[in-house]
């Protein structure tokens, strides 16, 4: 943490689900664990707008929400719930609701957000459309994890599996990403190598979160 606040980089810490049951030892709840994160970087002097905590859990989500609107207003709601098809459906037709619980940021694979249009072109999914619609910002996860683009479609790659199609060569990755960013309007993009992101941003003059 002081290594990174020495360099004026921002955080991006994630709640992970404990692997133990919970309340652990007795008495350590969940809430108690959440609460704990907030804290550390309370006592490091963090300001609460360089950190972007995270969380599959909603119930985290909502918790930060109440006990520190500061950290809770840019912590991202990570959603797995699109794996299935039900489970898609429902996100779709609940993104109105998570808005009115007070949830900023939703944070889903990049498949959710991306299909492919009649004439086989990348573009917005039914998610993508319906959380612009109910006012949430959009961080995405991850691109720069599939090997070789030209490879997505045989082996249903998860990243690409919505419109893999559409995919026929590595540099396809930057219509991926304009796509994201000028028609989605996702508000940033999670990548385990940071060059063709940040390539892509200094060209298009956009900034950090």
């Amino acid at each position: 943490m002081a290594e990174i606040n020495g360099l004026q980089l921002n955080f991006t810490p994630e709640a992970k689900e404990p692997m133990v049951k919970m309340p652990f030892q007795g008495n350590y709840t969940q809430e108690m664990y959440t609460q704990q994160i907030i804290d550390e970087y309370t006592a490091a002097g963090i300001n609460p707008s360089r950190v972007w905590l995270q969380s599959f859990v909603l119930k985290d989500i909502l918790y930060w929400l109440r006990a520190d609107p500061a950290f809770g207003k840019q912590a991202l709601y990570l959603d797995n719930r699109v794996d299935t098809p039900a489970g898609y459906k429902t996100a779709v037709a609940d993104m109105q609701k998570l808005a009115d619980q007070g949830v900023q940021v939703i944070s889903p694979p990049i498949a959710s957000l991306l299909s492919v249009d009649s004439q086989g072109k990348i573009v917005p999914s039914d998610y993508a459309i319906a959380a612009k619609a109910a006012g949430l910002k959009i961080i995405t996860w991850s691109l720069e994890r599939s090997g070789f683009l030209s490879q997505v479609k045989a082996t249903k790659d998860y990243y690409y599996a919505s419109f893999a199609s559409a995919i026929k060569q590595d540099g396809d990755m930057y219509t991926v990403v304009d796509v994201l960013a000028q028609q989605v309007g996702i508000l940033g993009l999670f990548s385990d190598w940071p060059a063709t992101v940040t390539y892509y941003a200094n060209c298009m003059g956009l900034g950090a979160p």
